[in-house]
């Protein structure tokens, strides 16, 4: 009697520690996602590297992350390429009397001991260049990001909406439509 009490217990502990590895693992997998597109190069930490949709036929395309300095100096953003582009340039947009401005930076972007640089629609971002096709929203395509210091990483730039993820800009201002 008192081995099968102990055993129903048993049995029935087993169960419930299965259940909550179950229930953690399943959890694990629903906020995986939300670590997956991350980088890291060297003291270099990129985050979320993506792209905005293009109208069929558009030759360029804006490319945007954030790359956070996690070392004690300086690093700069030397290059990029992109599977889906000729060429990818290093730019940078700015509006100074009402008038909006953008200018290829051939010394790249630095980010700073312990700072963090956002590549974001209306301030930094990459330029892809002769494009080989439209980007298409919840598409994906590899890149690299070359930094003078940490070396070359391989990155994925989620393609999205006109948008673009929650709490960016709509307007990039080279050529797409904005919102």
């Amino acid at each position: 009697m008192i081995r099968h009490i102990f055993s129903r217990v048993l049995r029935h502990t087993e169960e419930r520690v299965g259940f909550a590895l179950l229930a953690a693992t399943l959890a694990l997998f629903a906020i995986q996602p939300a670590f997956a597109h991350g980088f890291k190069v060297g003291d270099l930490e990129i985050g979320h590297p993506w792209a905005r949709m293009t109208p069929n036929g558009a030759k360029v395309g804006g490319g945007y992350l954030s790359v956070e300095n996690e070392g004690k100096t300086a690093d700069t953003l030397v290059s990029a390429t992109a599977e889906i582009a000729g060429h990818v340039e290093i730019h940078e947009m700015s509006v100074k009397d009402g008038v909006m401005t953008m200018r290829m930076l051939p010394n790249g972007v630095e980010i700073p001991a312990g700072g963090e640089v956002k590549l974001a629609p209306g301030g930094y971002h990459l330029m892809f260049m002769d494009l080989k096709q439209p980007l298409k929203e919840g598409e994906s395509f590899k890149g690299t990001l070359t930094f003078a210091k940490a070396g070359t990483v391989t990155v994925e730039f989620k393609i999205e909406g006109m948008g673009g993820p929650a709490g960016h800009d709509a307007h990039s201002g080279h050529g797409t439509p904005a919102n």
